[in-house]
């Protein structure tokens, strides 16, 4: 009690209690204790585990499993053999050489990879035997470095000589070695003329486009489809406005160049008072949105007096407006 009378006189003035409320507190602090400690000192003591018995029964469940394993066979073991491991060839020093005498394992000994021997192997066959050195220079895959590192060695002339040349060009007409125009059938397509003149855009058809080189029949069937939605060319360079010729510099070059708009020419003329919506929008500079503000506007304002009266339409781009105006008709 001398130890619990400090403890009871500080807990009745900090709190306020009584002395009854006091021992309340004191055996509800007890109980407390006692079931926060209970769980430690009532759990029972566990045996040390050891994990050998159960790792030898695991063992004998894995050989057991492993015994009833079919062996695996691959399916296609004989359809696809396995390639053989590439083998190292032994490197010779470099000395003249006749390269009609070697073989793939002559070639790889002086450097060069085995795909490219095999390809040298069979195209001095196919040829009946290298007689040049620039037969060797031509095939395909050998390198520049390559063939200057086994050149100097390779005991063959630099090039073939005329008559040789001529026979081998008889002897294999499907080479491209040797001029041999006849195994060559006529071309289809009509040559264009190398000097053209100039001729007039706005009257030109698809066959009189189609002698500019460069422009076929889809894209002269372009410009003209442009034109008549257009209704004609102030200028050769609105053909840069055509979707194919956006990117195609070089073609809107040609067309300044062998095409011209005659002096005075009208274009055929946008009435933007009586046009329908449906008569409006098919021009490249009116299209859908604006063909719709200009119905719009001309119902709710009226028909329009002048050019300037487009102006008011705040959609319209100044350079639209200029682009436009050409083609319009109060």
């Amino acid at each position: 009690m001398g130890l619990l009378t400090p403890l009871h006189r500080l807990v009745r003035r900090h709190f306020g209690f009584s002395r009854a409320e006091t021992n309340g507190f004191a055996v509800l602090l007890l109980v407390l204790l006692g079931l926060f400690s209970a769980p430690v000192l009532l759990r029972p003591a566990l045996p040390a585990y050891n994990p050998a018995t159960d790792r030898q029964q695991l063992d004998a469940v894995a050989a057991e499993l492993a015994a009833q394993r079919p062996a695996y066979t691959p399916r296609f073991r004989s359809k696809y053999p396995q390639r053989k491991p590439y083998e190292a060839v032994a490197q010779v020093p470099l000395a003249p050489f006749d390269p009609n005498a070697l073989d793939e394992t002559g070639w790889q000994a002086r450097g060069l990879p085995r795909y490219l021997a095999t390809r040298l192997v069979k195209y001095g066959s196919a040829i009946g035997g290298f007689k040049a050195k620039e037969q060797i220079h031509k095939a395909y895959g050998l390198t520049e470095e390559q063939y200057a590192r086994l050149a100097p060695y390779i005991q063959l002339p630099e090039a073939l000589p005329p008559r040789a040349a001529r026979e081998f060009a008889s002897r294999y007409p499907k080479s491209r070695f040797g001029p041999d125009s006849a195994r060559f059938p006529p071309s289809k397509f009509t040559r264009k003329p190398k000097h053209l003149a100039a001729f007039d855009l706005n009257t030109a058809d698809t066959t009189q486009l189609m002698q500019i080189r460069g422009v076929g029949r889809r894209l002269s069937a372009r410009v003209v489809e442009y034109r008549g939605r257009l209704g004609g060319f102030l200028s050769v360079n609105q053909t840069a406005e055509i979707y194919s010729l956006r990117d195609a510099p070089d073609l809107v070059d040609s067309l300044r160049k062998y095409t011209f708009v005659a002096a005075g020419f009208q274009p055929a003329p946008i009435n933007v008072n009586k046009g329908s919506f449906e008569d409006l929008y098919p021009h490249p500079y009116v299209g859908k949105r604006l063909a719709r503000v200009l119905v719009a506007y001309r119902a709710q304002h009226g028909p329009f007096k002048q050019a300037a009266d487009l102006q008011q339409i705040r959609t319209l781009s100044e350079e639209d407006y200029q682009k436009l105006l050409p083609y319009l008709r109060f």
